[in-house]
């Protein structure tokens, strides 16, 4: 593996908190550490999994030795359409609904990793004549190796809706639209709105920004953390922004509080 560098198949992925497309993705240097709101996820050197679309998930990534490399293959909507139609396979059942489906390494998922690197243009991407067979390769691999992957990569639904109070509680850190929050619930903005104010009494843009500080506060009374360190993390999306929403509503500033 050590003459393999990174590598992206298919279209871009955004850089967004929401995965909007399913993606495998092998760590071939480096690891990494995935949290979906509710639980994280270690990743290491020789790791392989399947990221779920319509899922929330926030990674960091660690090097080894001054470096990190992985292998990122989209499996999207229009290409998962063109396959099912060569491939017409029966769903079956997949009972987890984890936002990271971890893939059991073996001799032919690894002889695939080994078969990417003739085909690199040395800028971490493959030929376009041969992303689509490699692609299909890859997929008719997994659905070897787990059957029951067909019911996760040919739904092409929509979110159903779900209990609103559980995954606000859930997600309220990340930091992503209304309208996002709104289809992965399964309702339409409006619908989202209504929703919510009849289950907090309280507007969304408002309950988010008092949640945010609530645990804001929590981390750096009980636990001292700096504020710099949690804001990203928290949904801010810059330190100013932060430390004045904190000190509008605690009437004292982050560091202040941090000191005392």
């Amino acid at each position: 593996m050590d003459t393999l560098q990174s590598c992206h198949l298919g279209p871009g992925i955004s850089p967004e908190l929401i995965i909007p497309e399913h993606f495998f993705m092998y760590l071939l240097k480096g690891s990494m550490v995935a949290y979906n709101g509710d639980k994280h996820y270690q990743l290491k050197m020789g790791d392989c999994c399947i990221a779920r679309k319509n899922h929330l998930l926030r990674y960091n990534k660690q090097q080894l030795d001054g470096d990190f490399k992985k292998i990122v293959i989209v499996l999207d909507e229009a290409f998962l359409k063109r396959f099912q139609a060569k491939h017409p396979l029966q769903k079956g059942i997949v009972e987890e609904e984890e936002s990271i489906h971890f893939i059991e390494d073996d001799k032919l998922l690894n002889s695939f990793i080994h078969s990417l690197e003739p085909y690199y243009k040395g800028v971490a991407q493959i030929e376009e004549a041969f992303a689509d067979l490699k692609r299909e390769e890859l997929l008719l691999i997994l659905l070897q190796k787990d059957p029951s992957l067909a019911s996760v990569f040919f739904d092409f639904g929509t979110p159903q809706k779900i209990d609103i109070k559980a995954f606000m509680s859930r997600n309220f850190r990340f930091n992503v639209s209304l309208e996002r929050f709104a289809f992965l619930t399964g309702r339409s903005l409006s619908g989202f709105k209504r929703d919510f104010q009849q289950t907090f009494n309280d507007t969304p843009g408002r309950w988010l920004t008092r949640k945010r500080l609530e645990e804001a506060y929590f981390l750096i009374r009980q636990q001292s953390k700096k504020p710099n360190d949690i804001y990203l993390n928290l949904g801010f999306e810059d330190l100013s922004h932060f430390s004045f929403a904190f000190k509008k509503h605690f009437g004292q500033s982050p560091s202040k509080l941090l000191k005392s």
